[in-house]
């Protein structure tokens, strides 16, 4: 009886195998359809969604083809998102020349611009990752994130066409425009109404750092003169940075 048993744990441990591995698929199915509820549109094939979310270190970590990631869905939604946004930049601005068309499309649609707008549908949650780049905040990485909602763009126009490609780069990055260009272009706009405003310059100072060196977030003040105006977070000193100049033109604005 005993050698029977012992014969059968092999089969009892595929077994549960089996049975965690259709547990975690119906999980990851239920976080999608929370992201297909968020985003308002539901897919057809649903294996594009799945791919679309899928990082290369995730297909490394379980031994799938190269292919099975998502870098060929965000090559082709990055083709999309580019021509959209030309033909949203060209009715918008009709007496604006090529360069300047050029130079607006670029900063509209380069990582960190995408980045902050997959943090407005917390895009990093959903992402199928490998256990080390979870481990080492690949869920907030801008270069991951950004690339996934280029991938989402072109599973979108894979399963439903360039219409809803269309909606939904409208919806959820040629949105609020005013605002994102505010925040990417913050120390500059914040230089300018220093200069227009104060005597004293800007300077920006690292408040402290936290986290280890593959995880790392940095603090940083910006100080008008002597006087502190917002500090700011990031994963580098620069983006920190970059949000300590955001609010500080929030907070300048409430000034006048």
């Amino acid at each position: 009886m005993g050698m029977l048993q012992h014969a059968n744990i092999p089969i009892l441990i595929r077994w549960l195998q089996w049975y965690v591995a259709c547990w975690r698929g119906e999980k990851m199915k239920e976080r999608l359809k929370e992201l297909e509820k968020k985003i308002g549109y539901r897919f057809q094939d649903f294996s594009l969604f799945i791919q679309a979310m899928m990082h290369s270190s995730y297909t490394n970590e379980k031994h799938l083809e190269k292919f099975h990631c998502n870098e060929r869905l965000e090559f082709l939604g990055d083709a999309v998102l580019e021509l959209v946004s030309s033909e949203y930049l060209f009715l918008e601005s009709p007496k604006v020349s090529e360069g300047e068309l050029t130079k607006t499309r670029a900063s509209m649609v380069c990582e960190p611009a995408l980045a902050f707008c997959a943090r407005e549908i917390d895009l990093g949650s959903y992402l199928l990752l490998g256990k080390g780049e979870e481990a080492t905040g690949g869920r907030q990485r801008e270069s991951i994130t950004s690339d996934a909602l280029e991938a989402l763009i072109g599973a979108i126009y894979l399963d439903g066409g360039f219409t809803n490609a269309k909606e939904f780069i409208h919806r959820f990055i040629l949105t609020d425009l005013e605002n994102k260009k505010l925040f990417f272009d913050s120390k500059t706009i914040l230089q300018e109404i220093v200069q227009a405003r104060f005597e004293e310059g800007i300077s920006y100072k690292l408040v402290k750092d936290e986290g280890p060196d593959h995880n790392k977030s940095f603090f940083v003040e910006v100080l008008i003169g002597t006087q502190g105006y917002g500090v700011g977070k990031g994963r580098t000193k620069k983006a920190a940075e970059q949000d300590a100049a955001y609010k500080a033109i929030l907070e300048l604005r409430k000034e006048k």
